[in-house]
């Protein structure tokens, strides 16, 4: 022990280990004692360079919410950028659950997500919205995304007491079609869902034309 020290271990390479072992290994993996194994120092170093554990946390979704703000958005329409902007950040939770999982662990959704977001605003004004016209695109998109968030990322062997809604369905006294009842049953496309909902909400708060 004592390598990683001599040779000038810093506040960044702790952050960025300690993101590493969050995705590889989630974040139950996430301890001081763990992280400084990885970086084969003594426990005390780690709160010398990071602080306390929720300092670390915090350190980590900034991390990482600067990473995902470096996604291009594209688009050569007003519309199509917003709805970009607006898929980032869908995509920014599904694509690193370990990250997002760690981030609602630890109340912290807001800071992953604010780079994001606020790349998003920076395309709303730009297609013309400003003010509360603004906020509402904006809460409006987030709704979406929030409710798509839910579903893609429920995880039934996490909690299989709950009641599922394929077996729900199944069951259901409910007076509908068979065709209905099947298609309620089936595992739903969410990628697709999201990205037709964020559209029909995009295309509801900027008018088409805009450049």
């Amino acid at each position: 022990m004592g390598s990683t020290a001599t040779r000038g271990l810093d506040r960044a390479e702790v952050v960025a280990t300690a993101l590493d072992l969050v995705v590889r290994e989630g974040p139950g993996a996430l301890t001081m004692r763990r992280l400084a194994a990885e970086l084969d120092v003594g426990t005390p170093t780690i709160y010398w360079h990071v602080g306390s554990r929720d300092d670390l946390v915090a350190a980590i979704i900034r991390t990482q919410s600067e990473r995902l703000a470096e996604r291009t958005v594209g688009g050569t329409t007003a519309r199509e950028r917003v709805l970009s902007a607006a898929l980032h950040i869908y995509a920014g939770a599904i694509e690193h659950r370990p990250i997002t999982s760690l981030a609602h662990q630890t109340g912290t959704s807001s800071l992953l997500l604010h780079d994001l977001e606020a790349a998003l605003v920076a395309e709303l004004e730009a297609a013309g919205l400003s003010g509360e016209a603004c906020a509402d695109a904006l809460r409006s998109i987030l709704v979406v995304v929030t409710g798509a968030l839910v579903l893609a990322l429920h995880d039934p062997a996490r909690d299989p007491e709950d009641y599922q809604p394929d077996v729900l369905w199944a069951g259901s006294p409910a007076p509908i079609a068979p065709e209905t009842r099947a298609a309620l049953c089936a595992d739903p496309d969410v990628d697709a869902v999201a990205a037709a909902t964020l559209r029909a909400v995009v295309e509801h708060h900027i008018p088409g034309g805009r450049r």
